[in-house]
């Protein structure tokens, strides 16, 4: 049995932030997180884990279909996961499973850390330790960087990083459909304030509390990611106790590249 995924909104801060959702309502949720793409890299992969998880795959501010405008402020590890807590508050999550890819799996340990409402963990070719920025990220730090880039820029330099981030070659109405959020120039402001606010002292700093807490974790990895090594993944199974690493065909989105064995190695880990 597959489930039905839909597109729902809360609002959280005065801004009505967007999610997918798959699932039993009454299921145990599953909080699900993005980095520089949004939710649509989660969709592959949800209507198999609907099966075992009320899913909700989050839309950060300016971010996907989610309304409101990041700042480099208010694009931090800490202040993201902030509005994090603030929208499971929102959807009436006390304690819940996290997922976060990329960024969203910075922001995902620093909820796990800190917040002591997290059940169970899954990092999907997240950033960890000092794997992060990029050099495609870093440029961003340069306030004049970010006022020049137009969205014609973003749009072209988006469409080759989703390109590269999947192994299989991309239809062109599924890159269109990934590329959809940058049509608009408040989001390209909200893309360049996350890049401009990438730091690895948000992961390096959470090390200590990581291993203290050593809590349930699976790394789910494209073992051919070109932007974060599975070498991080392994290291952090190494570092950090109570968790292990699952393996799988493709790069930096494996829900494109190997959906069901992503699926089944993140439901496997919550069902445990």
């Amino acid at each position: 049995m597959t489930h039905l995924v839909s597109r729902e909104h809360v609002e959280v801060d005065g801004a009505q932030l967007s999610y997918l959702a798959a699932g039993d309502p009454s299921a145990r949720p599953l909080l699900l997180l993005h980095g520089t793409f949004w939710s649509r890299v989660w969709q592959p992969v949800l209507p198999a884990l609907g099966e075992a998880a009320r899913c909700l795959a989050l839309d950060l501010p300016g971010f996907g279909a989610s309304g409101g405008e990041l700042d480099v402020e208010h694009a931090t590890v800490p202040a993201l996961a902030d509005t994090v807590l603030a929208a499971a508050d929102a959807l009436g999550l006390e304690e819940f499973d996290l997922a976060g890819h990329d960024i969203g799996g910075g922001i995902a340990q620093h909820v796990a850390a800190t917040s002591g409402r997290v059940r169970r963990l899954v990092l999907m070719n997240s950033v960890m330790f000092d794997s992060w920025p990029v050099p495609a990220v870093e440029r961003f730090r340069d306030p004049q960087v970010r006022s020049a880039t137009t969205v014609e820029d973003l749009l072209t330099a988006r469409a080759a990083s989703t390109r590269g981030s999947v192994a299989r070659e991309l239809g062109e109405e599924e890159l269109a459909d990934y590329l959809t959020p940058w049509r608009d120039a408040a989001r390209v402001r909200s893309w360049t304030a996350l890049a401009a606010a990438a730091d690895p002292r948000y992961t390096m700093d959470l090390v200590p509390a990581l291993q203290e807490a050593a809590l349930p974790t699976r790394l789910v990895w494209g073992r051919d990611d070109d932007f974060q090594k599975v070498g991080y993944a392994r290291r952090y199974v190494e570092e950090i106790p109570g968790s292990d690493l699952v393996e799988v065909d493709g790069k930096h989105i494996p829900t494109e590249d190997s959906p069901a064995a992503v699926a089944e190695a993140m439901a496997e880990h919550l069902a445990d």
